[in-house]
Parts: C-alpha cells; sequence; structure tokens
C-alpha cells in the first residue's frame, strides 16, 4: 500500500509544467486589494472643494490573463450601492496589461490606443471614470479586468450605456480577475 501511495505521489509531482497556469490577477500601485483609495480618486462633483479629489483613474495592471485573450475591458462597481457601474473601458488592445492613471475622460482615449470608453450618466455625465463620490459613508468599489474573446466590442458604441456594455463585455469574458478599493 505504501509504494501505491508513493507512485500515485510521484505521479502528480511530476505533472508537466505547461499544465501550471498563472493565477490571473489585477493590481494597482495606488492602493491595496481592499485598501483605502486616495483622494486623487474621488469624483470632483460632490459639491466640496477639496482640491485632492480630482476625479483620476487609479493606475491599474493585469498579469496572467488567457493566452487566448484578444482584448480587455474594465468594469468599475460601487458595490455598497446597487453595484452601480462607474467606469467601462473597453477594446483594449491584447498586448497591453495595464492602463495608467488618469486615463482621459474622452470616448477614445489616447491612451490605451483603441480603446474607448462608456459615457457615465450621472452626477458627473463624462466619458470614463467616475470616481467614488460617497460623502458620508466608506464604498467599496469592485475594478474587474475581463479578458475578451474579441478585438472589439463592435455592437457598442459612443451612446451605449454602462448597462449595456457590462452585459457585451460579460458575453464576451473568457477569464476575469477583480481588485476592491475603500472610499
Amino acid at each position: 500500500m505504501f509504494c501505491a501511495l508513493f507512485a500515485l505521489g510521484a505521479a502528480c509531482l511530476s505533472a508537466p509544467a505547461s499544465a501550471t497556469q498563472t493565477a490571473f490577477t489585477l493590481s494597482s500601485t495606488a492602493f491595496a486589494n481592499g485598501g483605502l483609495m486616495p483622494k486623487v480618486h474621488e469624483c470632483t462633483s460632490g459639491g466640496g472643494n477639496d482640491p485632492a479629489k480630482k476625479n483620476e483613474s487609479p493606475p491599474l495592471a493585469w498579469s496572467g490573463a488567457p493566452a487566448a485573450a484578444k482584448s480587455y475591458a474594465i468594469v468599475m462597481r460601487d458595490l455598497d450601492n446597487a453595484n452601480l457601474i462607474h467606469w467601462v473601458i473597453y477594446d483594449i488592445p491584447a498586448a497591453t496589461a495595464s492602463l495608467p492613471q488618469n486615463v482621459q475622460h474622452v470616448y477614445r482615449p489616447p491612451v490605451p490606443a483603441g480603446s474607448r470608453q462608456v459615457y457615465y450618466r450621472g452626477s458627473a455625465s463624462l466619458y470614463g471614470y467616475q470616481g467614488p463620490c460617497s460623502p458620508s459613508t466608506v464604498n467599496t468599489y469592485e475594478f474587474v479586468v475581463h479578458a475578451l474573446d474579441r478585438a472589439s466590442l463592435t455592437g457598442l458604441n459612443s451612446g451605449s450605456s454602462t448597462q449595456a456594455a457590462a452585459r457585451a463585455i460579460t458575453a464576451a469574458s473568457i477569464g476575469s480577475a477583480r481588485i476592491t478599493g475603500e472610499s
């Protein structure tokens, strides 16, 4: 019996290295997973005049994505406010593995080239990132990067809603990674 267990263990240990896949992860240099998001990433539309609030998207980086990924998309939600979508950026080229801080608030930002952002119809009404706007509570914000099975979400355009974009992204997703921040 000992020999059988030993042989089984040896067989398990000698699995080919190609069978091991790196975990798909998302991170930010601005905050640790579950940590406090800096004020620079908070919205400027709350009526206050705190100069530290600049509504800048945080820097994000991912690794270990599925090899079949043809593009990426990121969806940011307020988990404590009915999963309100604060940001959708999609058609991020497959060769891209990070976003810089402060992606421009335009439909087609220059960085990353080829990407598109959904118009946020809320307190700010702008393309792209809308930071946390919870002046009296601390909410949890989730950023999810999706690896997509297509290079472009051609069914979306400059007038698409955040909900329609999120549905299209989920339908094309072949893997995802997430990080949360508190604000």
